[in-house]
């Protein structure tokens, strides 16, 4: 679900007027030309391509919008399947979309959105293709410019000013690390198609360095030795994936080294799978044991440093891991699943509203001067730091200093209350959907099925005008997750539990069924069936 670029370290451009910039080099399509197709419709900018952004774009109608898509990638990922694909059990392009698919009417550009002024209803963004004067140069060789002296290469695509009507923001999250040293450098996330790419890799790295002759039995260890940090779905679900690999397929290939193969499931809390009822989370902790996976709860990670304990001068590539219980051991890779963190263009370049957008946005109760003459920010969840909405995705402003005090809130009621209440506004053309928003009501599941259900009753809403109408109301469908050697889990949204080979069933045939196209309804069996007689792809590439 990223849109945008990560600014870890770096401070948030401010937001500057200055000239249109109408040509887009990477896109093919003007501003201008974008503006000549928009008709009478309204355009609405969504940033991401994620769950929420990529459902919306579908749903909303292309007679009454002008749909525009701003993300860094320019493909939708079905994270669900992730875990499937970093194994070979699907090809990568099963769980791929396509934002600029056939007959959907959808408007993208690739970039980053770097500031928005909410009064001028503006954004600013950053392309996100690269040339080829920002490409990396071969291995081994300088960076070399167009008149072929040596140059520094360009960490900033070309800046671009894109106008809206309404404003999605569904730019996703990033993954939590709790600033582990070296963890950011060193792990191996499960997010994007390209994590899959990197794990698939990495894992047929170990196998192949160690089967060499040169190789020792203690470095062998070492290399087959898989940390998943996260007990929750994506965790559980990679080390099942990760298992029937290694003993499914791999055990054909590289008999001798099954011996050495060993996956640890480490976990914060006292047990994995929170989110299931007792019984569920039991079978699978027993399931795992009986596997041979090693379930570590209530363990704390210190580090994560490339290279072997004692620094060996052959370390295979591995990494040295380091728990506050155990100390330091080698691995031949981490997985990292530990929850989310806020994206960075949420805490950073919408940390300020540089004017308040008198006519798109209502204050809650009147106050005593213009809400002009005050500095205004997103209200945000104190914890998370996510947008809080309403029941309608919008928005909400808030006062700076936080003590703009109401003109209708009287003495005694303020004493009585002990502080002054806050005024808020809400903006009624600017939505926030999936991982960076919040109900003020209560903070929903940061899932794919939330974030869908979100973008289709949204689009839905759009599409009729219904701005004050009944809100959004989330209806859970369950949890269900794969445990390996076709098992796994399901509780239903009503408490119903299923367990075994028919919740493994119900779990493959739900994912087929919600496959955003046809193409990839017919791929997913397809391949399933080829890799049950064939086996899986351990192409390395």
């Amino acid at each position: 679900m990223n849109s945008v670029r990560n600014l870890f370290g770096s401070h948030s451009r401010s937001f500057r007027a200055g000239p249109l910039l109408k040509k887009t080099p990477r896109r093919g399509v003007s501003t201008q030309e974008l503006d000549a197709t928009k008709g009478d419709r309204e355009r609405v900018v969504i940033l991401g391509s994620g769950w929420s952004g990529f459902v919306l774009s579908r749903e909303l109608s292309k007679k009454k919008f002008q749909t525009v898509v701003v993300s860094p990638r320019s493909y939708f990922a079905f994270t669900p399947l992730l875990a499937s694909t970093a194994v070979g059990t699907l090809e990568f392009r099963t769980t791929l979309e396509s934002v600029r698919a056939r007959r959907t009417g959808v408007e993208f550009f690739q970039g980053w959105a770097d500031d928005v002024d909410f009064a001028e209803k503006r954004l600013r963004i950053e392309e996100a293709v690269l040339r080829p004067s920002l490409l990396p140069p071969a291995k081994g060789e300088p960076p070399i410019s167009h008149d072929g002296k040596e140059a520094q290469l360009s960490k900033k695509g070309q800046i671009f000013d894109l106008k809206y009507d309404k404003l999605i923001v569904a730019v996703g999250c990033y993954s939590q690390t709790f600033g582990t040293p070296g963890v950011r450098e060193n792990a191996f996330f499960l997010k994007d198609i390209t994590d899959a790419r990197r794990i698939r890799k990495r894992i047929l790295e170990c196998f192949e360095t160690a089967s060499l002759p040169t190789t020792s039995d203690p470095l062998r260890d070492q290399l087959l030795n898989f940390a998943v940090v996260g007990g929750g779905p994506t965790g559980i679900e990679f080390a099942a994936e990760l298992f029937d690999l290694c003993h499914e397929d791999l055990r054909k290939l590289y008999p001798s080294l099954i011996p050495h193969i060993n996956i640890t499931i480490y976990d914060v809390a006292p047990k994995i799978l929170p989110m299931f009822d007792s019984k569920l989370a039991d079978y699978a902790l027993n399931l795992f044991k009986r596997d041979g996976i090693n379930i570590k709860t209530e363990h704390h990670i210190e580090s994560l440093n490339p290279g072997l304990p004692g620094s060996p001068t052959n370390d295979g590539g591995c990494f040295t891991l380091k728990t506050k219980q155990d100390g330091e051991f080698g691995v031949g890779m981490c997985v990292w699943s530990t929850g989310l963190m806020m994206n960075p263009f949420i805490q950073k370049s919408l940390d300020t509203v540089h004017t308040y957008p008198t006519t798109s946005a209502t204050l809650s109760a009147p106050i005593s001067s213009p809400p002009t003459d005050k500095k205004w920010s997103l209200k945000r969840h104190p914890k998370s730091g996510g947008l809080m909405v309403d029941d309608h995705f919008r928005v909400k402003l808030v006062p700076r200093n936080g003590d703009v005090q109401s003109s209708t809130t009287s003495l005694n009621d303020t004493m009585i209350i002990g502080r002054r209440t806050p005024t808020e506004a809400t903006m009624h053309d600017v939505f926030a959907l999936g991982d960076v928003s919040v109900f003020e009501k209560g903070q929903l599941p940061a899932t794919a099925q939330v974030a869908s259900q979100e973008a289709k009753w949204l689009g839905q809403a759009l599409n009729k005008g219904n701005d004050n109408g009944k809100g959004f109301t989330y209806n859970n469908l369950g949890v269900m997750t794969y445990l390996g050697n076709w098992k796994a889990i399901m509780q239903g949204g009503q408490g119903q539990e299923i367990k075994g080979r028919t919740a493994w069933l119900i779990w493959r045939g739900a994912y087929l069924t919600k496959a955003m196209s046809w193409r990839n309804k017919l791929l997913i069996p397809a391949y399933w069936v080829i890799n049950w007689i064939f086996g899986r792809d351990i192409s390395r590439f």
